[in-house]
């Protein structure tokens, strides 16, 4: 059987980094992505579906680094469903991605809100690819710590 979710989209806002009591450090953002089509008018259409990311250990503290709103990321991991009873007593219900890759694809200069990739102080915290010899910077791999996430319950 397989559990495979595969996304290339923007942040909605820079990730929310928690630590539990075990001092597991866990990350979640918004992440965009669209498909844009012709209606039966010819009129160009966009649609653009929101997914929540979760991502754990070293993951999450190199998110919070790193990510910042707008950037384009590739996403990889497993599609999972969360339920919890709020304090209300409403039974509410998550759908989430926990990422075991992501990869920052574009370099963000300047301001803006945006990020860039590591300077080369910063590259042992990554499991990158190494290039050969282009200029385009090779997408940035964040790999590792994957596992299972801990048992705590997370109140996001």
């Amino acid at each position: 059987m397989l559990n495979r979710v595969t996304l290339i989209g923007r942040l909605g806002k820079d990730p929310e980094v928690r630590r539990l009591e075990s001092g597991a450090a866990v990350a979640k953002f918004s992440l965009a992505t669209s498909e844009t089509y012709k209606d039966k008018d010819g009129n160009k259409q966009e649609t653009t579906e929101w997914h929540n990311i979760i991502v754990w250990r070293t993951q999450a503290e190199i998110a919070e680094k790193f990510l910042k709103k707008g950037m384009l990321i590739y996403v990889e991991g497993k599609l999972t469903y969360r339920e919890y009873t709020d304090k209300d007593n409403q039974k509410k219900n998550f759908t989430e991605i926990v990422a075991s890759d992501f990869r920052m694809l574009e370099r963000r200069e300047g301001g803006g809100g945006g990020g860039s990739f590591p300077s080369a102080s910063d590259e042992p915290a990554f499991v990158g690819r190494s290039g050969g010899g282009s200029s385009v910077p090779e997408p940035t791999s964040v790999m590792g710590d994957v596992g299972e996430p801990p048992t705590d319950d997370l109140p996001f």
